[in-house]
């Protein structure tokens, strides 16, 4: 086992990247975790904890670890792994992450991540945004510090940095779409329909929900830049322009950027999408992935619903995130308030019922306050829903500007007036296939004569 794998906060997207990780790499890599809970604690105490727990072995090459994890404080408490070449992943920054009212921002999480950034030997971010956002704050953060501050912190990180994107393994999700997508992605997509099985053939394409950027960045490790917002990155083809790419029930395996069909322009209308038996009488069904905390503010999300209700449009919702010790009030006032509106509530813990719940919405929202990368919104359109997004934040990196709204009365009105529905972006530049082997590159070291 030549890679150990640390994570501090063994859940949600951290747990899911560490999974595949592991599932990759098999007999190749150790993983040592903590459970996703008091993550604050997490972020104080882990280094002591693995400083204990995690195994000696002479066969370590590489750490990786998520910047959870203060790798400043386990890199002295266990020199042995600090001998290692040191990855640090950045699932989200705490130097612009959010706080709630009345709250004063905690200084350590901050400085914790920047001496991790200081220590480790590469710096990997899961978007530009955050990323920059990171480097770029690093020195009115240091301000913070009455005096004797220290200099040019960013100038000594930035080299170190890179974007690599966030990996998600895409699954076959043809059999739970409902008949209405099926009936309209056969007609502009082409699926094929065998018995009762139905395989997507154009599902996945070797595109992504990226702009199209010019790119040096051949490697696929995109790193970061003398000066802030020149980072270069992958060049990935715009959803108009995307190749076509036949899909096998196993997605994750068979989508391959480098090969190239005839491009494709879809048009996806939601007139034709609810074309059907039932088209007067099926509500649009909202769907809304995320944790039920507050930097994912749902209140500006059930306040546009409730507003939908006041004038008697018809929708249903499904609220599929994640609940942690403290849930918001908002979630139990707004689903007494929806009441016959409300189609799932809650968390679904197995993929597959939360993929067949993404399959039977219409649309996906997101007005998060914070967001690095957005999986659940990337998984949303994987499975059909047209996505709404705010102009800001990760998502102008990652959706084209006609799925952003910049204020909740421009969401209002998008949801009232929805009646069509444009080019939808790929996914399949966010999967595991297309990415796999830049993550491979990264965990791969020639042995140390200093081991």
């Amino acid at each position: 086992m030549s890679v150990l794998l640390i994570e501090a906060f063994y859940g949600g997207s951290h747990k899911q990247l560490m999974d595949l990780l592991q599932e990759e790499l098999q007999d190749d890599c150790v993983l040592c975790t903590l459970p996703a809970k008091k993550w604050h604690w997490k972020a104080r105490t882990a280094a002591l904890y693995f400083m204990q727990t995690v195994p000696t072995s002479t066969n370590y090459r590489i750490l990786f670890a998520s910047s959870v994890l203060n790798l400043a404080e386990l890199a002295a408490l266990r020199p042995d792994l600090g001998k290692l070449k040191k990855v640090l992943y950045f699932h989200e920054n705490q130097l612009v992450y959010p706080v709630q009212k009345c709250q004063e921002r905690d200084f350590q999480y901050g400085y914790n991540q920047i001496l991790s950034c200081l220590v480790a030997d590469v710096v990997v971010f899961n978007s530009a945004f955050n990323m920059e956002s990171f480097l770029t704050s690093i020195g009115k953060f240091m301000k913070l510090i009455p005096d004797h501050r220290p200099k040019d912190l960013e100038k000594i990180i930035r080299p170190k940095c890179q974007v690599l994107y966030f990996p998600v393994r895409f699954p076959d999700v043809s059999r739970f779409m409902p008949e209405h997508k099926l009936a309209h992605l056969e007609k502009v997509m082409g699926v094929r329909r065998n018995g009762d099985a139905h395989q997507l053939e154009a599902r996945q394409k070797s595109g992504a929900l990226m702009k199209t950027r010019d790119t040096h960045c051949e490697s696929g490790l995109c790193e970061a830049q003398p000066g802030p917002c020149t980072t270069q990155q992958e060049g990935l083809p715009s959803p108009r322009t995307a190749p076509a790419r036949g899909a096998t029930s196993d997605v994750s395996e068979s989508t391959n950027p480098c090969q190239e069909e005839d491009n494709q322009h879809l048009t996806f209308n939601l007139t034709n999408i609810l074309s059907g038996r039932d088209c007067q009488q099926r509500p649009l069904h909202v769907a809304w992935p995320h944790r039920w905390e507050h930097d994912k503010d749902p209140e500006t999300f059930f306040k546009v619903l409730l507003k939908l209700k006041e004038k008697d449009l018809p929708f249903h919702v499904s609220v599929l995130g994640e609940a942690f010790t403290e849930i918001p009030d908002i979630f139990s006032e707004a689903k007494k308030a929806l009441g016959s509106s409300v189609l799932h509530w809650g968390y679904l813990p197995s993929k597959d019922d939360y993929f067949q719940a993404l399959c039977m919405a219409d649309v996906v929202i997101s007005t998060a306050k914070h967001e690095f990368f957005g999986v659940a919104m990337v998984e949303a359109v994987y499975c059909g829903c047209y996505p709404l997004c705010p102009k800001a934040l990760v998502y102008p990196e990652i959706f084209p500007a006609e799925y952003l709204y910049s204020t909740p009365e421009q969401l209002f009105k998008r949801l009232q007036n929805f009646c069509k529905r444009p080019d939808i972006g790929e996914t399949a530049g966010f999967s595991w296939a297309a990415l796999g082997g830049k993550f491979r590159s990264l965990l791969a070291a020639e042995p140390r004569e200093d081991l």
